[in-house]
């Protein structure tokens, strides 16, 4: 086969014949310097499927471009000929271009049939004969060919080889066909093809000269709505394939899935005019997509069931079931099947509530994780109760049936709120003492009675309580040896509470309660009133950076509780430290200017950070070692006020 000398993808290949670590070489450059997509994914995947990756990567791409970057049709189906010599000759065990010598060793080791290779050659060659689709079934028929194969292949690469995986893939596969299909009715025009059904232009009132003058108007709107919803229906179809196969693979058919269905989004969002214009996803979205697939891949074990906290007086549901509030109704012993279903409900709260300590759970073991989301549902269902607004009577007695409920627990019994079984059973498990629960209360009684603090010492008692108590809580799941860890853990859950009393002055002030203590203020000439909204005046500036270096004071001595925890919670930890540590550099970048915008991490940065912790990534030491990179960038989310 002679390689047309114009294509890109043969600049720098090896001669034919070349050694296995030549053309793996080659296949790898060719993968992970050309589409930023599939880059992030191979960087994703496990080590040792990249490289069978990069090999079948080649030969699409080969494959692809020898069909449509070669201008003469005649010449593409002349190329493409020589292009399935080449791969019966490697099944032969002969193998000469450079693709197929690489690809030979990941047909070999995965054992994968000719026939998926093959049938993208089908497709291949299609498309220098065929312009037009008069029928449905001309279309799908062509994603068997063109799109199917692709999820084949990868399949087989990680071992599943039933036709049950196969059909749920084959559906994911032809709705990405299809979508990039009415992403690209413009494009494809340029080329003289159009992959809508002639018939479903017709059901519309178009015709195939319609589409060529690109007549945009409502036929075609409606025609449009008609293609994504039966592409929809595909994807649908195919989603349940990412729980029938190892998490090693979730990531790529979460990402893929997830950004078709974005795609469709994007065409319903300009109005449905593909004729002249090319949706595209904006990078935040393709960050919220990748950041959901990573969670998918590194840090789910299992669904994600959605249950639902419940309502009650002077507090809302985060989502509405109608349980009453502890002390309301009659009192139950859990039975496991009623502690699983407490554990569910509990991982929703944790879920909707979208905090950082949430996505750091999922690098735990699975009876920790549970564990961790029942202690976050019932102090965050406490916390909310204070943070409400309402009348302080009604909070004061929402405040003592959570109490009272904290007491029945303890003594084995467990009112009818859905957390409650679960709660109760990891404090048992892991021997969690209650005073500490008790402690997080009375920290919420106080946001209800003391609108500001004379004293740090009196700020450090609140600290304490509302978050220095989560770092003990936390710690007795985490496990550990050393006799200090708890004062460790308690310095932590400090560090964090100062960090977010700092973001959050005038939020706070809006709420009437100032946190800076008043002999703060004092010292650096600050009346309470400035905090409300600023400006930022350089005494403000003094006293932030004060209390920032303060935050600091504990953080470096709370890290030192990362290597005292049980190795399996230590990458959650440090995750969890980087997160809120990351906050006081933004704060120092700004100058200190907390009123002009909430500081935030983005998306993107958190994934980061909990990617680099599942994967080991990270000492205990350089959570703090990067402050000075950290205060080069710009910044961005932590969601709640108090730590977690």
């Amino acid at each position: 086969m002679q390689t047309p000398a114009e294509l890109e993808i043969a600049q720098g290949m090896p001669l034919p014949g070349c050694s296995v670590t030549e053309a793996q070489r080659y296949t790898r450059r060719l993968a992970t310097h050309h589409y930023e997509n599939f880059n992030v994914a191979s960087w994703l995947l496990p080590r040792r499927l990249r490289q069978h990756f990069y090999n079948l990567y080649a030969y699409c791409r080969w494959a692809d471009d020898l069909g449509d970057e070669v201008a003469d049709p005649s010449r593409a189906l002349e190329l493409l000929d020589g292009w399935d010599q080449e791969l019966r000759d490697c099944y032969a065990g002969h193998p000469s271009h450079p693709v197929f010598v690489a690809l030979r060793q990941t047909i070999l080791e995965c054992d994968i049939p000719i026939e998926p290779f093959a049938d993208l050659l089908v497709a291949f060659r299609q498309d220098q004969t065929v312009r037009r689709y008069p029928t449905w079934n001309g279309v799908l028929g062509y994603c068997h060919y063109s799109a199917n194969p692709v999820g084949r292949l990868v399949l087989y690469l990680c071992g599943y080889r039933d036709s049950g995986r196969h059909q749920l893939s084959d559906a994911t596969c032809t709705a990405l066909q299809l979508a990039n299909f009415w992403q690209d009715v413009g494009r494809d025009l340029d080329r003289g093809r159009i992959y809508i059904p002639l018939e479903a232009l017709a059901a519309h009132g178009l015709t195939e000269d319609d589409i060529v003058a690109r007549r945009f108007d409502e036929r075609y709107v409606s025609l449009m709505k008609e293609l994504i919803a039966r592409t929809r229906e595909l994807f649908e179809e195919g989603l349940p394939l990412a729980g029938r196969v190892d998490s090693a693979l979730r990531v790529d058919i979460e990402m893929f899935s997830r950004g078709g269905l974005a795609v469709l989004d994007s065409i319903e969002a300009i109005g449905y005019n593909t004729l002249r214009h090319r949706p595209s996803i904006p990078k935040s979205k393709q960050l919220q997509l990748l950041a959901r697939a990573l969670c998918q891949r590194l840090f789910a074990q299992g669904s994600m069931a959605t249950m639902v906290a419940a309502p009650g007086p002077g507090r809302p549901a985060i989502v509405s079931n109608a349980s009453p509030l502890p002390g309301t109704g009659k009192a139950t012993q859990g039975i496991p099947g009623e502690v699983a279903r407490s554990y569910a409900e509990c991982r929703r709260v944790a879920r909707d509530a979208a905090s950082n300590f949430y996505y750091a759970f999922f690098m735990l073991p699975q009876a920790k994780r549970d564990a961790l989301c029942a202690l976050y549902a019932f102090m965050r269902l406490v916390d909310d109760v204070s943070d409400t607004a309402g009348d302080a009577a009604d909070k004061q007695r929402g405040l003592a049936r959570w109490r009272a409920a904290l007491d029945a627990a303890v003594a084995g019994n467990v009112s009818d709120h859905p957390i409650l079984p679960a709660f109760a059973d990891t404090m048992e498990r892991f021997r969690i003492p209650p005073r500490y629960f008790h402690d997080l209360i009375s920290g919420a009684e106080m946001d209800l009675t003391v609108g500001h603090y004379a004293t740090f010492e009196r700020l450090r008692e609140y600290c304490y309580r509302v978050a220095g108590t989560v770092g003990l809580t936390c710690l007795q799941v985490f496990g550990f040896d050393d006799p200090h860890a708890p004062d460790l853990a308690e310095k932590l859950g400090i560090a964090f509470q100062l960090t977010n009393i700092l973001r959050d002055v005038p939020k706070d002030y809006e709420m009437g309660r100032v946190y800076l203590p008043q002999e703060d203020l004092e010292r650096f000439g600050i009346r309470a009133e400035e905090l409300a909204r600023g400006p930022l005046t350089p005494a403000l500036r003094d006293l932030f950076a004060f209390e920032a270096g303060r935050a600091w004071g504990f953080y470096r001595e709370g890290v030192e509780l990362i290597p005292r925890v049980h190795p399996d919670a230590r990458a959650a930890l440090w995750a969890l430290v980087r997160i809120y540590s990351s906050l006081l550099p933004r704060i120092e970048s700004r100058g200190y200017d907390v009123f002009s915008g909430r500081v935030r991490l983005s998306t993107a940065e958190k994934t980061g950070i909990l990617l680099r912790a599942r994967l080991g990534w990270y000492s205990q030491h350089n959570v703090l070692e990067e402050r000075d990179r950290d205060r080069r960038r710009p910044g961005g989310t932590l969601l709640g006020r108090r730590a977690g």
